[in-house]
């Protein structure tokens, strides 16, 4: 999977096709982070395979929905906790950042996973996203934007010139005239 849109949220709802038509079988809900409806229901199916040992010749898939977020405005400290795959192993990670959604965050996770860690969007596995307290955050880069007295001060103002045209006469007032 190549994220090169914008990373959207959907709720896949799928279940293991029942053998009888009374009988019942459970549904399994998953919260999916891809780009379009289609790639959503391949990890989906991918990661089914790997907690519940069937596959999408034996199953169904129930609901496919797109999730928005409730509030778009408001800047929220996001923790993403993930497992990746790299050389020598598989390693969990707990990352934080500070966005205005979900997907937002977890765009930006994917884009400092590959640039830091090397890892390609189909190495990642993302395990929890939940929406951190001020109180409960860990990172420092993320703790300096809490601050209540936060200033932006502009450090390097160049004032221009006053615009001339290309050939003017401009008298020096300093220079005495004999």
């Amino acid at each position: 999977m190549k994220i090169r849109k914008k990373v959207r949220e959907f709720r896949v709802i799928g279940r293991k096709m029942p053998k009888n038509l009374k009988e019942q079988t459970p549904l399994y809900r998953m919260r999916i982070f891809a780009p379009n409806r289609i790639i959503a229901k391949s990890r989906f199916w991918y990661f089914l395979r790997q907690l519940r040992k069937f596959k999408k010749s034996t199953g169904e898939i129930v609901q496919v929905k797109e999730i928005f977020e409730k509030d778009p405005t408001t800047v929220k400290n996001i923790g993403i906790w993930l497992r990746y795959d790299h050389r020598n192993g598989t390693s969990n990670m707990y990352r934080e950042y500070r966005a205005l959604s979900t997907c937002s965050a977890v765009g930006k996770m994917y884009r400092e996973m590959a640039s830091k860690h090397k890892a390609r969007v189909h190495s990642i596995q993302i395990i929890r996203i939940a929406t951190i307290k001020e109180d409960d955050v860990r990172r420092p880069y993320i703790k300096q934007w809490l601050q209540p007295n936060i200033k932006f001060p502009l450090v390097h103002r160049i004032v221009q010139k006053r615009k001339l045209g290309l050939f003017t006469l401009r008298k020096n007032i300093n220079t005495v005239y004999r």
